[in-house]
C-alpha cells in the first residue's frame, strides 16, 4: 500500500484500468470533497513484475481514500472517519490481492485512529430483481461478503450510494436499443418528439437555472437536495475537464418546448460507463414526456463518445411498491436496462464503542439537517 504522488490525470489514468474503474475514484471527485472537508489520500497496491525479480510489477489495486476529522472536545485524541467511495478497485474475485488490499485498510484505519472506514465498492451479487424469472446471483459476490464478515466487518446502516442500480448497454444500434426497451416508454420517446420537446446541451451560464429546477423538483418530489453552491462546485469541476476519454467530464442535457427549459438531466462520463446523477423537471407540460427524450438523447450521446454503458443510477434496496424508489424505478426500467445488485456499503470499526456511539448519535443529527435543508430549499424556492 502506497502513497501515489502522480498528476490527477496520471491517477485517472490508473484507475480506469482496473476492475470497477468508477466516477467517483477520480481525482475530480475527490477535489469537489476536498472543498467540502474532506481530506484525498490515494494509495496503490503494486503486483510482483512478471520475470520473478524484484522490481515492481503492475498496478493491482488502488483506493481513493476521503478522511474527516471528527472534534471531540472531550476527547485527547483527533478521531476520524474514513470513506472509499465505489473503492476500493481492484479484481475482487482475486483471493490474494484481495486479502492484501484488505489486510492494509485494515491497518491503516487503526493507525489513523478512525471510528470506521467505509467501502462500498462495485462487487456484484447479482443481476434481475430477485425472484424474478431473469434474476442470477453471483457466487464470487457471495464469497467477498463471507469474507468481510469474517474479517468483522459489518454492512452499514448509512448507505451512502444506492446499492443497486439500472445498467443499459448502449453499444447495439438505434433500433436494438430501442426494441429492449418497453412498449410504451418507446410511445412515449416518439410522443415527445411529436410534442416538439427539443434536446439541447447546456452550457455553464444554465447553471443557475438548473439548480432552480432542481430544488423545484426536490420540493416537488419529496427528496433532499443540498445547497446551490455544492452542485455549482460539483457540476464546474467536471464541465471544466477535457473530452473524451481517461478524463471525466459531465454535461447537462435541457429539454425545451419552444425555447422554454421544461426538464433536464446531467450525464457524467469516465472510463466507458456513462452516469445519469442528476434529474430534474417543471410541473409545466409533463404530459409532453420530455424526460423519456432526455434519457434517449442521453444514451445515444453515451455510445457517440465511446461509452459502452449508462448507469441510471439508483434502483429500491427492495424490489416493492412499498419502496420510496418505486415509481423511478419503474421508469428506469421501461428504458430497457438490466438491475444490478451490488454490496453496498461496509464498515470496518476497529474501535467498536466508538462506532456505536459515532452512529447512534449521527442519524439523529442529520435527520435534523434534512428537515432544515427541505426548509431552506422551500424558503429559497418560493422567495
Amino acid at each position: 500500500m502506497q502513497s501515489f504522488t502522480g498528476q490527477p490525470e496520471d491517477w485517472n489514468e490508473t484507475i480506469a484500468c482496473l476492475p470497477g474503474s468508477h466516477l467517483l475514484q477520480t481525482s475530480e471527485w475527490a477535489q469537489v470533497k476536498a472543498t467540502y472537508g474532506w481530506e484525498a489520500m490515494p494509495f496503490i497496491w503494486w503486483g510482483p513484475s512478471a520475470d520473478g525479480s524484484s522490481a515492481q510489477g503492475k498496478i493491482v489495486a488502488a483506493a481513493m481514500i476521503l478522511k474527516r476529522t471528527i472534534p471531540f472536545s472531550w476527547s485527547p485524541w483527533k478521531m476520524s472517519i474514513l470513506y472509499s467511495p465505489k473503492g476500493p478497485l481492484m479484481d475482487w474475485d482475486d483471493d490474494v490481492i484481495r486479502s492484501r488490499v484488505l489486510d492494509d485498510l485494515q491497518k491503516f484505519t487503526r493507525q489513523q485512529r478512525a471510528i470506521f472506514l467505509k467501502a462500498d465498492p462495485d462487487v456484484v451479487l447479482g443481476f434481475g430483481i430477485p425472484g424474478g424469472k431473469d434474476s442470477v446471483d453471483d457466487k464470487n459476490g457471495q464469497a467477498v461478503v463471507s469474507d468481510l464478515t469474517q474479517r468483522s466487518w459489518r454492512i452499514s446502516g448509512d448507505q451512502i450510494q444506492f446499492r443497486n442500480t439500472v445498467l443499459v448497454d448502449v453499444t447495439p444500434t438505434d433500433e436494438e436499443i430501442l426494441a429492449r426497451m418497453k412498449q410504451k416508454t418507446r410511445y412515449n420517446i416518439r410522443l415527445a418528439q411529436k410534442k416538439g420537446v427539443v434536446v439541447r446541451p447546456g452550457l455553464i451560464d444554465d447553471l443557475a437555472m438548473l439548480y432552480r429546477m432542481y430544488a423545484e423538483t426536490s420540493i416537488r418530489d419529496g427528496f433532499v437536495i443540498r445547497n446551490e453552491n455544492y452542485y455549482r462546485t460539483v457540476w464546474t469541476a467536471f464541465m471544466a475537464t477535457e473530452r473524451p476519454g481517461i478524463i471525466p467530464y459531465a454535461e447537462p442535457l435541457i429539454a425545451e418546448i419552444d425555447g422554454v427549459p421544461v426538464a433536464a438531466l446531467f450525464i457524467f462520463y469516465f472510463s466507458g460507463r456513462a452516469y445519469y446523477l442528476y434529474g430534474m423537471s417543471r410541473e409545466a407540460h409533463r404530459d409532453k414526456m420530455p424526460n423519456y427524450l432526455l434519457q434517449w438523447e442521453a444514451m445515444r450521446l453515451a455510445r457517440a463518445v465511446g461509452c459502452q454503458s449508462y448507469d441510471l443510477w439508483g434502483a429500491p434496496d427492495e424490489f416493492t411498491e412499498s419502496d420510496s424508489m418505486w415509481g423511478v424505478f419503474r421508469f428506469k426500467e421501461g428504458l430497457g436496462g438490466q438491475v444490478v445488485r451490488t454490496l453496498g456499503a461496509w464498515d470496518y470499526a476497529p474501535y467498536p464503542l466508538w462506532y456505536k456511539l459515532y452512529t447512534e448519535v449521527t442519524p439523529r443529527v442529520l435527520g435534523l439537517m434534512r428537515n432544515r435543508g427541505n426548509r431552506n430549499t422551500k424558503q429559497q424556492f418560493d422567495s
